[in-house]
């Protein structure tokens, strides 16, 4: 074990811990969720970059990373559909959870196709999940028992429709990148 799958595996770890802590009936549970979900965020990155850095990638990080980070995020967003009751919330989230099943998929095919390199992570990919990331951030800080929404929810609903924005245009460029292969499949 390095120091980059031990990161991952500390995400994977923190997650029911995340879950716990935001279900419980606790004033606080809402912004120690969000910096939990902070902290995954800011390993997603130290493990990739030490990992590169020390030359330390594995099969293990390879495979872990990206279904660390998918869990965490899937995880975040079902408890924030769940807690806002929002037709937004829902929408937005279920754009964000359907294109990474469909991009997972699309690499894994690309991959066995021996082209992997060609759905490789794009800018807007890293933007897409800065401004997801940051969504759900402040959706979490945010009591969402509240009549009228705070702060860190109005920054939530507008970082989540520039997330949902960003996460079907990075599809619609993955798509059409791999779409010589898609449509010649047989």
């Amino acid at each position: 074990m390095n120091v980059p799958n031990i990161l991952t595996s500390i995400r994977l770890a923190l997650i029911p811990v995340f879950v716990l802590i935001y279900l419980m009936p606790m004033d606080w549970r809402f912004i120690v969720s969000a910096l939990i979900f902070m902290a995954a965020g800011f390993t997603d990155w130290l493990d990739g970059y030490l990992a590169r850095k020390w030359n330390q990638s594995t099969p293990f990080g390879a495979f872990f990373d990206p279904v660390a980070d998918k869990l965490m995020v899937a995880v975040a967003l079902v408890l924030l559909v769940h807690s806002y009751e929002s037709l937004f919330v829902t929408l937005c989230s279920a754009i964000i959870i359907s294109r990474e099943i469909v991009i997972s998929a699309l690499r894994e095919w690309m991959a066995e196709l021996g082209k992997r390199a060609s759905v490789a992570v794009s800018f807007i990919g890293k933007f897409k999940t800065l401004a997801q990331m940051g969504a759900i951030t402040f959706l979490l800080a945010e009591d969402p028992t509240m009549p009228a929404l705070g702060y860190f929810g109005m920054l939530g609903y507008f970082s989540m429709a520039v997330a949902a924005g960003l996460t079907l245009w990075s599809m619609f460029v993955y798509l059409k990148a791999a779409w010589p292969e898609l449509k010649t499949a047989k």
